[in-house]
């Protein structure tokens, strides 16, 4: 391919990159809102439960806009590569997805379990059943990440997929990753909920910032320790070059937000930790490249046709006048009240 094709396919790239961290961002913070339901502790547990409510309700599906849009992206401009997910990740990706309908199913039905809202969110099936689909999702999202990363993905000669082991994904590895995603979702969600309640149920969810904050850390730490033998290409190319600049920033705005929860700075904590978000993603992706999965799909490889790639690339800005300002304002309308404390 030349030139032109292959910054059509980095565009494209570029732009589901944007979506995968949109979705880490809000998406991640939702699952970590139904971890700490089923976690919900003390004489104020049915109180978090309704906080938690409050600040999912009116957002929690639109949230789930970003991942269909990282979806569709891949399948249009990267087919192959896409295919390649598909098969090589069936297992994980279809248990990712079961559990994304059963929360949101879960989530909906025990909302109208009673007319009464304290009722409503008070142990139940529905709520277990909420909490351990929001557990388990970025478990395995995270678990399919560490495989990626591992470069276990081999295209075959014969022009199947496989991979390099059965069950590759329940490595120690892949469930590393998968833990650092469900602690990176507790924190976001509760250094959130922070700024969306007062007083002892502000307090509650402060704590439980500090303690997701540290599974985060050490999770972090692990999963760079796994790297360096599981998956050292990923592990050089995370370290070097411009990838480590980002990563850094990235660490220092997390190591930041950490601070900021402690002195109950609560804006500037939900900043810098959205702020973490983004540059560890972004660095991800910045030490991924040129592949979509290493090491035999590389992005120019597997791109859609140069037509297509360019239409799609073209049409994105038209979709987000439409999606974005929409966006805003939900948020804006269902997301300015704070829960009162008890």
């Amino acid at each position: 391919m030349g030139d032109w094709p292959d910054l059509w396919s980095n565009l494209s790239a570029g732009a589901a990159l944007v979506g995968l961290i949109a979705y880490a961002l809000l998406g991640g913070a939702d699952f970590g809102g139904g971890v700490w339901d089923l976690f919900a502790t003390g004489s104020r547990k049915t109180e978090q439960r309704l906080a938690i409510q409050k600040a999912m309700g009116p957002v929690w599906e639109a949230n789930h806009v970003w991942l269909i849009f990282v979806v569709v992206l891949l399948f249009t401009a990267f087919p192959t590569g896409y295919a390649a997910l598909g098969v090589a990740l069936f297992v994980p990706f279809h248990l990712a997805l079961l559990g994304i309908m059963l929360r949101g199913a879960a989530f909906v039905f025990r909302s109208y379990q009673s007319r009464q809202a304290e009722a409503a969110v008070k142990t139940s099936m529905w709520g277990v059943v909420f909490g351990v689909a929001s557990l388990i999702t970025p478990a395995v999202l995270g678990a399919a990440f560490g495989v990626v990363t591992e470069g276990a993905i081999r295209h075959m000669p014969g022009g199947g997929v496989e991979l390099t082991r059965p069950y590759i994904w329940l490595s120690p590895y892949c469930l590393a990753n998968g833990f650092l995603a469900v602690a990176t979702c507790g924190y976001l969600a509760a250094v959130y909920l922070t700024n969306e309640t007062q007083g002892a149920l502000r307090e509650d969810f402060r704590w439980r910032a500090i303690l997701a904050g540290t599974a985060t850390a050490a999770a972090a730490c692990l999963v760079l320790l796994l790297s360096r033998r599981e998956a050292p290409w990923f592990f050089n190319k995370l370290l070097s070059g411009r990838s480590l600049g980002i990563v850094v920033a990235g660490v220092f705005c997390f190591a930041a937000s950490a601070w900021a929860v402690f002195t109950r700075r609560y804006l500037l904590s939900r900043i810098l930790s959205a702020g973490e978000i983004f540059l560890v993603i972004l660095g991800w992706g910045v030490a991924q490249h040129p592949y979509l999965i290493y090491p035999d799909f590389e992005l120019s490889e597997v791109a859609a046709p140069e037509p297509t790639l360019r239409f799609l690339v073209l049409s994105l800005p038209f979709g987000a006048a439409a999606i974005l300002p929409s966006l805003y304002f939900l948020f804006r309308i269902f997301k300015t009240d704070e829960v009162p404390a008890e």
